[in-house]
């Protein structure tokens, strides 16, 4: 199973290098509205996966797995995200794949998402009643699930204008370049693939690892959330470890592996300071993981 685990994460990480979408200047543009390759790929992996999965579910070959809507978990976390997001440039799963390309910030972002998880189960106690209200485990199927046949309309209907929206994307950035898309595709496929009850029968995460592995270096093993987090958390460090092969492996094939710290789009907005780069990579990336956790990743 962990061979499988790691073979998974390589090809999620080669879905990603093949359209670029874990690079820092593809995801901080998207940031600066400059570049909407990583939006258009999700937009098309939502559609698809969701049309996908809901199929094989239907059929019997994999079950749902919803996580509760928490109202102020997902708004301050997503915001606090947002952030950390458009400072590192990276999330917290291309961070393994761009490090193992050679970029150092991408290696900073994950000493500060190591951080950042550590912080977050020490302050989990105090911070809980942020997170709710809890309104549970909502979803289209749940609502609809006693009209099957309503819900399989409503949920292409759905799929199709995800993928629309990214079709939408790309005529106004003007774009003739369509990786994205074939990217997006292969997300979706791969999603359906893990869902699969035959084979991990979960979801793809990332986030979950950092607090995991930090919990396990400073030995803050002795509480509710550890254990809450320890199964996702084995799964995510195994699959990141895959996508950080598929860095090194794919970079070196392709000739583009380059020990980085400063790239092209950070140099254009904030210039070429090394320790500047060094500090708000790591924060960056603490903050990127704080409200991953806090929005349930």
């Amino acid at each position: 199973m962990n061979a499988t685990i790691l073979f998974l994460g390589f090809l999620f990480g080669a879905i990603l290098q093949s359209a670029n979408l874990n690079r820092y200047n593809v995801i901080s543009g998207m940031a600066t509205l400059e570049n909407f390759a990583v939006a258009k790929a999700i937009t098309v992996a939502i559609g698809i996966g969701a049309i996908i999965i809901a199929i094989e579910i239907g059929l019997g070959f994999a079950t749902y797995h919803i996580k509760p809507i928490l109202l102020g978990g997902i708004a301050i976390g997503g915001i606090i995200f947002g952030v950390g997001m458009a400072i590192l440039g990276y999330c917290p799963g291309t961070l393994p794949i761009s490090f193992g390309e050679g970029s150092i910030d991408a290696l900073l972002g994950i000493i500060g998402g190591l951080a950042g998880g550590f912080i977050y189960t020490i302050l989990l106690p105090s911070i809980q009643s942020m997170l709710g209200p809890d309104l549970g485990s909502i979803s289209l199927y749940t609502l609809l699930g006693q009209h099957q046949f309503i819900f399989y309309i409503f949920d292409i209907i759905i799929g199709i204008g995800f993928v629309w929206i990214g079709f939408v994307l790309n005529k106004k950035e003007k774009s003739t370049n369509y990786k994205w898309l074939y990217a997006g595709i292969g997300l979706a496929i791969l999603n359906a693939v893990v869902f699969l009850t035959v084979g991990t029968n979960r979801i793809i995460g990332a986030s979950t690892a950092y607090p995991f592995v930090a919990d396990l270096i400073t030995g803050t093993t002795q509480n509710s959330y550890f254990t809450k987090i320890q199964g996702p958390g084995q799964w995510e460090v195994l699959f990141l470890a895959g996508a950080f092969v598929s860095g090194i492996v794919i970079s070196l094939f392709r000739k583009e592996f380059k020990i980085t710290l400063i790239h092209s789009n950070w140099e254009k907005y904030k210039g070429n300071s090394v320790a500047k780069r060094i500090i708000w990579s790591f924060i960056g990336g603490f903050i990127l993981i704080i409200g991953a956790r806090m929005a349930g990743g």
